[in-house]
């Protein structure tokens, strides 16, 4: 394990000043609701005292969500409509699977007809009429209990509550999960001798004892030798953050730099997989001289840090300390999902205080507005806040706690859990496969903690009560927010299948910065539409120069591209570079000399 950066950084006293905590962040809380119900959490009393939101308000919020669940009702008409259908279709299953049963001389049995789901695709399940039966009465038990799920009246956020947890309990269901049900892994059990269950039971053991679900071959990989491979070294660090600067491959570079801000909840390799497909390669070989955050994985001694504190010992350091190793006045920066969010508070924050470094900002699938937040806004409401704040937040009974990397990184896999999670149970487990090597998922397991009370500032300030999007509702750093102030260009990318960031949320961005603002839309999900490099040549992008009064507005009114989208924002964004300069010779500059080769120590740690 690399040693604790904390050690190093207290020797370096001199490359950063003393931290200094910064005001904490504080919004205009709601009224709490008029309600003495006991939270019937320990400590709930101690907490009451010390912060706004009570017990009195968790139990009203417990009510008031107990409440809506019991008005949850299914229409009569629509319950009889579904009975009807559901008597008839099975009875259409089951006279199908009578047809398939031999029944000698020369009549042969109906042909099986394909199930119709990836997961019943092998040839075992139709070969075999008791699992092809099986499979087709799950098919048809899901179905009916999505209609049933779908069919509720009553209020919006406890209906998706339901419809999430239905098929959540469906997906689990699905008789390809389990050994006895499975024909496919029966066969091979039997064809391998038992080999294949001998190898299901060690990858079991083996992700037990790692703590996670081996999404693909995690042994192929090596952060610095095949992902995280771009030349750099990390010119500046403190307990947050190491920054790296990458080696330019151009004999001249744009006179004004850029800086990366990752998501803090992820490594920043995300934006360096492969030399083939890295964002940070390609922005390089652009003759940009590129700076990238590496953030450290928190552990206990950074338990108590809030927003604030990242908001201005990381991302207004970073910028700092971009702008005196290149004597740039302005820079360029990009923001990536949260990272993208941190970048935008912390120039808001340097608005306020009159400065404006930014030349320009890219937002990469960033959440500014929260209104429409898509699967995850079924998980928060003001009694799960609540519930964080009491247990991990900054006033919690048994003080600040760690969110640790792994609860998150679970919590996403199970908003597609066919794709990331029974996949990997069915194919590691009932099979013995190892999964593919795949740079991507590799990445997607290698989580972050996060400290509680930054994690619950954010939680109760974006998602819950979308504050960061009002001018003047947030104190951040002392400092009175408003993104309307940041006046610099910007580049807005959103993904069309995204489910963490939904590509609308990412358009209402364009409403709330003070600048000339640009969106481009972009095929696939959160990471696979980010990560797609022009030689590749997949996927689409679409682009819309006319102002929109919508997200809709502006996709009836957008261009279809077929490629990625890169190549687009690399012309946009050598606008701001100013004039070519000769490369550095080296990394840094006085003050700032090479602490390690990149990827730096900070990386390597594991949550």
């Amino acid at each position: 394990m690399a040693r604790n950066p904390a050690t190093k950084v207290a020797a370096k006293a001199t490359a950063r000043p003393a931290r200094r905590r910064a005001p904490r962040a504080s919004a205009t809380p709601a009224a709490a609701p008029d309600c003495t119900a006991e939270a019937g959490i320990a400590g709930a009393a101690a907490h009451a005292a010390a912060h706004p939101h009570g017990p009195e308000a968790f139990g009203a919020a417990i009510g008031g969500f107990l409440n809506s669940l019991s008005g949850l009702q299914v229409p009569q008409t629509k319950l009889s409509e579904l009975q009807e259908q559901y008597v008839n279709q099975a009875a259409t299953l089951w006279n199908g699977a009578v047809d398939q049963i031999p029944v000698g001389g020369d009549v042969q049995p109906a042909a099986p007809k394909p199930i119709g789901d990836r997961r019943f695709a092998a040839e075992d399940w139709l070969k075999n009429p008791a699992a092809a039966f099986t499979a087709q009465l799950y098919l048809l038990n899901a179905r009916t209990l999505t209609q049933l799920a779908d069919s509720l009246q009553g209020d919006e956020k406890t209906k998706a509550r339901v419809k999430f947890a239905v098929q959540q309990f469906v997906d689990a269901a699905s008789p390809s999960n389990y050994l006895a049900l499975n024909p496919e892994a029966q066969r091979k059990a039997i064809a391998t001798q038992g080999e294949s269950l001998t190898q299901g039971l060690q990858h079991l053991w083996s992700d037990v004892r790692q703590g996670h679900l081996s999404q693909t071959d995690e042994s192929v990989f090596e952060v610095g030798r095949n992902v995280a491979t771009t030349e750099g070294a990390v010119v500046f660090e403190n307990e947050y953050l190491q920054l790296i600067e990458y080696k330019p491959l151009t004999p001249k570079v744009h006179a004004r730099p850029m800086l990366f801000v990752p998501p803090c909840i992820n490594k920043y390799y995300i934006l360096d997989l492969q030399p083939e497909n890295s964002l940070i390669r390609h922005t390089v070989s652009e003759g940009h001289r590129t700076f990238v955050v590496s953030w450290r994985n928190p552990d206990e001694s950074m338990q108590d840090r809030t927003w604030d504190d990242y908001i201005e010992n990381a991302v207004i350091r970073a910028i700092e300390v971009v702008q005196q190793i290149t004597g740039a006045k302005t820079i360029n920066t990009l923001g990536f999902c949260v990272g993208g969010t941190l970048l935008a508070t912390g120039l808001g924050v340097l608005a306020a205080r009159g400065r404006h470094p930014a030349e320009s900002v890219t937002l990469l699938t960033t959440f500014l507005d929260f209104s429409n937040t898509g699967v995850l806004d079924i998980f928060v409401d003001e009694a799960s806040v609540q519930l964080r704040e009491m247990t991990i937040g900054a006033d919690a009974p048994n003080g600040p706690k760690l969110l640790k990397g792994g609860e998150l990184a679970s919590t996403f896999s199970f908003l597609r859990p066919n794709d990331l999670v029974w996949n990997y149970v069915v194919g590691n487990y009932l099979k013995g496969e190892k999964p593919p090597a795949f740079d991507l998922l590799y990445w997607n397991s290698d989580a972050t903690n996060m400290p509680g009370p930054m994690y619950c500032w954010y939680l109760r300030n974006t998602y819950l009560d979308n504050a960061l999007r009002q001018p003047g509702a947030l104190t951040v750093c002392g400092e009175k927010l408003d993104l309307g102030k940041i006046k610099a260009p910007a580049f807005i990318y959103g993904s069309r299948e995204d489910h963490i960031v939904p590509w609308k949320g990412a358009w209402e961005s364009t409403k709330i910065l003070g600048g000339d603002n640009r969106f481009v839309l972009g095929a696939s999900g959160h990471i696979a539409g980010v990560i797609n490099p022009p030689k590749a040549g997949k996927r689409s992008h679409w682009t819309n120069e006319k102002p929109a009064v919508s997200a809709d507005a502006w996709l009836a009114g957008a261009t279809e591209h077929p490629g990625s989208w890169w190549s687009g924002w690399s012309k946009w964004l050598a606008a701001f570079g100013g004039g070519d300069v000769a490369a550095p010779k080296g990394a840094g500059a006085r003050g700032f000399a090479v602490i390690e080769p990149a990827p730096g120590r900070y990386v390597q740690q594991k949550a």
